[in-house]
């Protein structure tokens, strides 16, 4: 069974987005062992300098790649990445089951994450060109991954 790691920054502060986030958690266990960890937001002041930026994206990555999974295919999700569809994410999520047995998406601050974090990962992804709250995108994945994994397995959940 895919091993499948959700390390996002940040946390879910509202009940509601736990409470989704929790739901396709537990729909996602029909298809593979899913584990989400939570990374703390380097703090910033209200208008931060680009070098205050570098610093903080720079402690989150070094955080990020210390509870990356060190054999699993590693996707980051930023804005510049590939745009696919849920049949596509499906068949790439399939290939990866066979291939590695684990993946592990990332999902950064509200600025993005760092070079080295993407370096370090084999993909690229965007879910969108609009951009999205942290915590909407941490559920909006956790669906998108459940969805994905549905078409890969013949749910009818996917239409």
């Amino acid at each position: 069974m895919l091993h499948l790691t959700v390390i996002a920054v940040g946390s879910l502060k509202e009940t509601w987005w736990r409470d989704a986030a929790a739901e396709y958690e537990k729909r996602l266990a029909a298809y593979c062992k899913p584990e989400c960890i939570q990374i703390k937001e380097s703090p910033l002041p209200q208008s931060p300098t680009a070098g205050q930026i570098a610093a903080a994206l720079g402690a989150e990555g070094k955080q990020i790649l210390a509870v990356m999974p060190p054999r699993a295919y590693r996707v980051a999700l930023c804005v510049e990445g590939k745009q696919c569809s849920s049949e596509g994410l499906a068949a790439q999520l399939g290939r990866v089951g066979d291939t590695h047995g684990s993946v592990c998406f990332v999902i950064g601050s509200s600025h993005g994450l760092s070079d080295e974090v993407k370096q370090a990962c084999d993909l690229r992804l965007s879910v969108s060109r609009l951009t999205f709250p942290h915590q909407l995108m941490r559920v909006l994945l956790l669906e998108t991954l459940y969805r994905s994994l549905g078409i890969l397995h013949g749910s009818k959940y996917h239409k």
